[in-house]
């Protein structure tokens, strides 16, 4: 079994942080008060001992599960696969950046979201109105505890707007920062019990019909994934800790697209399922202009 630390709404409305196995959900609560900001302030050690915990109060029927993430910045790094490269380089209108970062001694890392705004299992994802062309980034979060350590693992979901990138490097934010746009969970695995690599498998379904089916594993990442938490943290406190969404290896074929209601899930192995329902964010008419503009 995969111990990990759960981040819930217990019914009456309160946050509480639990302990359980990945497979069968959290069992039981730590102690109240504590958060993962707390835990991760603990060091490398904190996240472990977490989900260790002797704790005997059990988790209340009803308890959702929401992003393991409260007070922790969420980082990403981009062009990490040769997949992830060469998609980016199709899409834009500016194609060599990408080729040179992808080989660059310094990685991609720009700003994904605050734990505020992430979403968690089940929740919606969101979409841009200012977009036609959006896609679902499965990718393998880090995370890095205050001291700068890593401390486990989770699942994230780097949604992106192609369109929008694609025309220009510098709207790199419009296209990876909005509402909706960060999804991680279900849970965080301590470093002491799973390491990568870990597979990772993306599935798209419409209306019950399975569209995108592919699969990669995180050891095809370019970069050791110290060397990518030794960039972000260098010019970088980190005094509840952070998450580093460290690039997609699956990328759908340019004719697809997400759209309303799609359901997202990605498996990784000891890292559980994370699995959201796709909704359009932002004013209707703009979608229905940047269509105008894109069709022929």
């Amino acid at each position: 079994m995969t111990q990990a630390v759960f981040r819930l709404a217990l019914p009456g409305g309160s946050v509480r942080i639990a302990a359980g196995d990945i497979e069968t959900g959290p069992r039981v609560l730590l102690t109240p008060g504590e958060t993962v900001a707390t835990i991760l302030q603990r060091g490398a050690t904190g996240l472990a001992e977490a989900a260790a915990t002797s704790s005997t109060e059990v988790v209340p029927s009803g308890s959702r599960i929401l992003a393991p993430v409260d007070e922790q910045e969420i980082w990403a790094a981009g062009v990490t696969y040769e997949r992830s490269r060469d998609a980016r380089m199709d899409e834009s209108a500016e194609p060599s950046v990408y080729d040179h970062v992808y080989d660059a001694d310094r990685p991609e890392l720009f700003f994904k979201s605050p734990g505020w705004r992430v979403r968690g299992p089940g929740q919606l994802i969101g979409i841009r109105a200012d977009s036609t062309w959006d896609v679902p980034e499965p990718e393998l979060a880090v995370v890095v505890a205050a001291d700068l350590t890593i401390a486990g693992y989770t699942i994230g979901n780097d949604v992106s707007s192609r369109t929008i990138e694609g025309e220009n490097p510098l709207y790199l934010p419009q296209a990876k920062f909005y509402d909706g746009s960060c999804a991680l969970g279900p849970a965080l695995v301590p470093a002491t019990q799973a390491q990568p690599p870990f597979p990772l498998r993306l599935l798209v379904s419409r209306d019950g019909a399975v569209l995108v089916d592919d699969e990669t594993t995180t050891a095809r990442i370019r970069r050791p994934l110290a060397e990518l938490v030794e960039f972000l943290v260098r010019a970088l406190e980190l005094p509840a800790g952070a998450v580093l969404l460290t690039g997609t290896g699956i990328v759908p074929e340019p004719s697809f697209s997400l759209h309303q209601g799609d359901v997202v899930r990605i498996e990784a192995g000891p890292l559980g399922v994370l699995e959201n329902t796709v909704n359009v964010v932002g004013a209707a008419a703009s979608r229905a202009a940047a269509q105008a503009v894109r069709s022929p």
